[in-house]
Order: structure tokens, then C-alpha cells, then sequence
């Protein structure tokens, strides 16, 4: 039961997550088509530890350590995008180089700076947790197992 919710949370954070980028048209260049990847990627992962076998949940879980990884490298790009916007902020140009560092950066990983949202590409890291998670604890079946002898009996 708890698989199944899980799996279903992180079916749900795809779909989000599909609409938020749709909404947004996120796909305009290069960088911006790697989340849209990140999902595809996601669903694979979803359908793998749905499969009852050691090679589809090894398989899950480099998808979703895939999606963890772009998922950071999207918070990061973006706390990076919202830096560099600092400075041209109407609330904060005239001070920006003033400021100190610390308070820089947390104005970019907030948004208090820049359009660039960072809570948005961890919405992806987030639903790779979720399946890392709906495999944990998870019998796979392997063929050694379900191999019977000539007997009849496993």
C-alpha cells in the first residue's frame, strides 16, 4: 500500500510539474528542454520499479539518481540566473553590490531576485525521491527464485 502511494505521489509531482512547464513554455532553448527530458526519464524509472525484477529496479534507481542530478543542476542554474539578475532588480540595483554575500544568495534561492524559480526544478528531485523510496524494501523476483527443479518443486 505504501508503494503504491508513493508511486502515485510521484506520478502526480510528473504531472505537476508537466502543466507548470506548459504553462511557463519551457522549451525555448537547450537548457530548457532538460526538465521536459528529466520527466520522460521519471516516467521510465515509475515503470521500472513497478516491474518485479532485480535489473528494472537497479535499472529505477539510476533513472532517479538521473532526475536527482538535473534536479540540482536546475536549482542551481536557477539560483545562478537569479544572482546575476540581482543587480538589475528595481528594489535592489542601487544596493545589490552592497549587500553582503550571504544575503545575495539567499535573495536568489528565495526569487526575491529574479524569475528564475528555484522551488520548481526540486519539485523534480523531489518525485525521483519518491520512486527511490516505492522500491525500497522490495522482494524482486529473480529468475533463480522462480526456477523449479526437475521435480516440480521450487
Amino acid at each position: 500500500m505504501m508503494r503504491a502511494g508513493l508511486v502515485a505521489l510521484a506520478l502526480i509531482s510528473v504531472g505537476a510539474t508537466a502543466f507548470e512547464l506548459a504553462s511557463e513554455r519551457h522549451w525555448n532553448d537547450l537548457d530548457q528542454l532538460i526538465p521536459w527530458a528529466a520527466l520522460a526519464v521519471l516516467l521510465a524509472a515509475v515503470v521500472a520499479v513497478l516491474v518485479p525484477s532485480r535489473i528494472a529496479l537497479t535499472t529505477s534507481r539510476l533513472l532517479a539518481a538521473v532526475v536527482l542530478a538535473a534536479s540540482l543542476y536546475g536549482v542551481l542554474d536557477h539560483t545562478l540566473a537569479n544572482y546575476d539578475a540581482g543587480e538589475l532588480d528595481g528594489r535592489y540595483s542601487a544596493v545589490w553590490d552592497d549587500l553582503p554575500a550571504a544575503q545575495q544568495w539567499w535573495y536568489a534561492v528565495t526569487k526575491t531576485v529574479g524569475p528564475a524559480p528555484t522551488l520548481a526544478p526540486g519539485v523534480l528531485g523531489q518525485a525521483a525521491l519518491l520512486v527511490l523510496l516505492a522500491g525500497v524494501g522490495r522482494r524482486p523476483v529473480s529468475r533463480a527464485s522462480t526456477a523449479t527443479t526437475s521435480t516440480g518443486r521450487p
